[in-house]
């Protein structure tokens, strides 16, 4: 009877009762659990533990003035609603008025159900342990860990009793489960155990119990991993087990990857976000996340740590590898307080600063944020600081490339004084003390400080204030040595500098190359290395390209050599395929192309050796066929260029015909002569030409191609290539001809195109002079002059051109009937 009044309280209890396993009976019968309670012979729950208004156990029985027991807490709830009702005050259970409400705690009753509750809970927590194991039924085990939940929730100072009954050791052993729900249980039971408990907390942090948790959280059932990144957020507010958890191998990766995931539920992503803001407590873990790209602690501690945690984060920021991203981040973040660092009197402070900052200027954004932060000043001076507090040669080699990462940016360094007397990084003084440094210091810094030149020549707005003071401080010769040197970087890096250098000061560069000490032997055993085209290669070669081309010494000096030879082979393996799959590859390419076109413009003046080498290699043809080098401009533009002045020759080079001796007849009745017909001559050049020994373009077939860049998008281009086609319209040769091929090879309206189009100056003076050598021919001249647009156009000339212009617009004019010509009015009047 008494088992059955027990089961209908169960039934009527919407909360768990206490020595419960669910709280889920049913009415009409025992349940498992309460036949499991029997087995266990836990005791019963007797009427007088029950309270008449909640129908659980109390917990802190009171007694009316009827006799009657109520719990403390219900009972004063009823008094409540009784006053705020107005209604009268009785007791709930006889319903009959009551004198007074005080309540008299039932001492002996209460004492008498903690003991009923610790028999049941130790017999329950014995039933617990036993079912905690890897061979009971996946109910039985489920139904522990519910229990062992229920226990600590109900009162967390139980969690002191699972601790002594040894259960959390049990609890982890349900982690090896092969069943799903038994391990997200676990995980969720040990959460709820450690909660607030740092004894509990203290016994997880032995043994493989934090890495067996980690690895939950790369399991595939979103469960697990949710329940194992909440008991790992509960673990890490214990700062022995921040150290544990940050010690396993992969956790802070995996955390940092949940924190900023897209695809994990927000409570996850927050609760990995919340563990790592906890862990961040241990100097190491922060070391971690900061290699796993969360660098936020790591500036915290930079800008907020004691002077020995700001050296330690700044040391392991220089140990870093960022992306360009992080960089900019962590430049406007903490670049100001590294900054500061750099300026302390402290040589290990100023040595980590130095060493971060040189990580977060590599990325052209980033340099400008520490630029705009100061940074130039207290470089330059670190740089040229001597004596007390200087810094060492190896950290002035840091400084040196800070520098030169920053100056790479293209920022306007001639704006910012970076001196004590307001000089700029490009002031005279300034570049005087670069360039003694880079004579005066070792093979690493040198490469450093030249490639900040490398950096203010390489910006127009800076190079000139450079140049200047390089000539003036008579530096240009100790530059060109290092062409010589054996570290591959600082020769590269010097190259590259004379390279920017060259267009301003190429009659110096050259002079320097030209004399006997190697440095142009040394540059083109550069250029020819027989290894991938590198950066050096094509740097080397645009060096040589852009020195003057005019200048026949060094071209001569060159062809003495036998180098062209070995350019020409290169040119040839690379148009072949042989050469391939290098970044470096166009410039190496137009580099080579520019220097072969050096021989083409001494062509009259090298005593015939520089003719002979282009008839050898049939040159001629070379550049023919980089005429088609499509997308590659200035190899297109330059072999036009060459092409110019081969056609230039031609007129000299073409064999005329030697006419036969005329007879004894003839000679004395010339009347009856025939002039000889010869066969096979030049329309142009009136003589034998052949594209290999008179580079004649007709006989290469050229025109046709040249005609085509006409229509090209760049003005260089269609300017060299019509300089070329002009050659056959040019002073001794038959213009009349050379006006028939072009329009042979259509070429008449696309130079007509180019005058209207109106572009540079130099292609419009060009053109105006090939459109008057066209309009010589009258019947170009009949339909041009029914164009107004084509008028206009040498009208336009004609008021605006340089004085050379005008004057051949003005016949051009002529011949179109736009101006009168006055010469033959005149000479019919005489």
């Amino acid at each position: 009877m008494l088992k059955e009044v027990m089961l209908l309280f169960l039934a009527g209890n919407l909360n768990l009762m206490a020595g419960s396993w669910d709280g889920n009976y049913d009415p009409g019968g025992q349940s498992d659990d309460s036949l499991h309670f029997d087995r266990l012979h836990i005791e019963p729950i007797y009427d007088a533990f029950i309270c008449p208004l909640t129908k659980q156990v109390m917990r802190d029985p009171v007694t009316l003035e009827n006799g009657q027991t109520f719990e403390r807490e219900a009972i004063e709830k009823w008094f409540r609603e009784c006053r705020e009702s107005r209604r009268r005050l009785v007791c709930p259970l006889t319903l009959r008025e009551l004198r007074s409400t005080e309540l008299n705690p039932s001492i002996a009753l209460r004492n008498t159900i903690e003991e009923w509750k610790a028999r049941n809970e130790a017999a329950q927590l014995d039933m617990a342990r036993k079912s905690l194991s890897m061979g009971s039924p996946e109910n039985d085990i489920l139904q522990s860990l519910k229990f062992v939940q229920q226990l600590c929730l109900n009162n967390p100072s139980n969690k002191h009793v699972i601790r002594n009954a040894e259960l959390i050791p049990s609890i982890v052993v349900m982690l090896k489960s092969s069943s799903r729900l038994v391990r997200s249980k676990a995980l969720e039971t040990l959460r709820i155990v450690v909660e607030d408990d740092s004894d509990n907390k203290e016994i997880m942090a032995e043994g493989d119990t934090v890495r067996m948790i980690v690895k939950f959280l790369s399991h595939d059932q979103s469960k697990e991993r949710e329940e194992a990144v909440s008991l790992l957020h509960e673990l890490s507010k214990s700062e022995l087990l921040c150290e544990k958890i940050g010690s396993v191998n992969g956790a802070i990766l995996i955390l940092v990857g949940m924190a900023s995931s897209n695809s994990e539920n927000l409570l996850t992503v927050e609760k990995a976000d919340k563990t790592l803001e906890n862990l961040a407590k241990c100097e190491n873990n922060v070391r971690q996340m900061a290699e796993n790209g969360r660098l936020h602690p790591l500036l915290t501690l930079l800008l907020e740590g004691t002077p020995e945690t700001k050296l330690s984060m700044a040391a392991f920021l220089g140990e870093l590898v960022l992306n360009n991203d992080v960089k900019v981040f962590v430049a406007r973040t903490a670049g100001s307080s590294l900054i500061n660092l750099m300026k302390s009197t402290n040589m290990q402070s100023r040595e980590a600063a130095l060493k971060a900052l040189n990580q977060i200027s590599s990325d052209e954004s980033s340099a400008k944020v520490l630029i705009e932060a100061g940074v130039l000043p207290p470089l330059v001076k670190d740089l040229f600081t001597v004596g007390s507090n200087h810094l060492p040669m190896r950290l002035k080699e840091v400084s040196a490339t800070i520098l030169a990462n920053v100056v790479s940016s293209g920022y306007d360094f001639d704006t910012i004084p970076v001196g004590p007397d307001n000089q700029t990084l490009v002031s005279e003084e300034i570049i005087h003390n670069l360039l003694h440094l880079i004579s005066n210091t070792g093979p690493a810094i040198e490469c450093r400080l030249f490639q900040v030149l490398v950096g203010l020549t390489s910006s127009p707005t800076t190079v000139s204030n450079v140049v200047s003071a390089i000539k003036s401080s008579g530096a240009t010769i100790s530059l060109v040595q290092f062409i010589e040197a054996p570290q591959r970087d600082l020769r590269m890096a010097s190259i590259k500098l004379l390279q920017n250098l060259s267009p301003y000061m190429g009659q110096e560069l050259t002079g320097c190359l030209r004399g006997t000490s190697g440095q142009l032997g040394s540059l083109i055993r550069v250029i020819l290395e027989n290894i991938a085209i590198t950066e050096e290669q094509a740097a080397a070669v645009g060096l040589l390209a852009d020195l003057p081309e005019r200048d026949v010494g060094l071209t001569r000096q060159i062809l003495n050599e036998g180098e062209f030879e070995l350019f020409i082979s290169r040119v040839i393996r690379i148009r072949q395929g042989e050469m391939r799959g290098s970044r470096f590859m166009t410039p190496y390419l137009e580099g080579l192309v520019k220097v072969l076109a050096r021989i083409t413009f001494a062509l009259s003046e090298e005593s015939g050796s520089a003719c002979a080498l282009c008839r050898e290699h049939n040159l001629a043809s070379l550049f023919i066929d980089l005429l088609q080098a499509n997308g590659l401009d200035n190899v297109q533009m330059v072999s036009a260029t060459a092409l110019e002045n081969l056609s230039q020759e031609s007129k000299n080079l073409t064999k005329l015909p030697e006419l036969p001796t005329p007879g004894f007849c003839v000679s004395f009745f010339p009347c009856f002569s025939k002039p000889p017909v010869i066969t096979g001559l030049c329309r142009v050049h009136r003589g034998m030409c052949s594209m290999k020994e008179s580079f004649c373009l007709l006989e290469g077939h050229a025109v046709e191609k040249l005609v085509a860049l006409l229509d090209h998008n760049n003005d260089q281009v269609i300017e060299a290539s019509l300089a070329a086609l002009s050659t056959l319209l040019d002073d001794g040769v038959d213009i009349e001809q050379g006006v028939q091929v072009l329009m042979d090879a259509e070429g008449i309206k696309p130079v007509f195109d180019v005058l209207l189009e109106k572009r540079t100056e130099s292609l419009k003076r060009r053109a105006v002079w090939a459109v008057e050598r066209l309009l010589r021919t009258d019947d170009i001249a009949y339909e041009v002059s029914g164009d107004p647009n084509i008028g206009l156009a040498l009208v336009d000339a004609f008021q605006h051109g340089d004085y050379r212009t005008r004057q051949i617009a003005e016949r051009a004019l002529k011949h179109v009937d736009k101006i009168p010509n006055f010469s033959g009015i005149f000479a019919n009047m005489g």
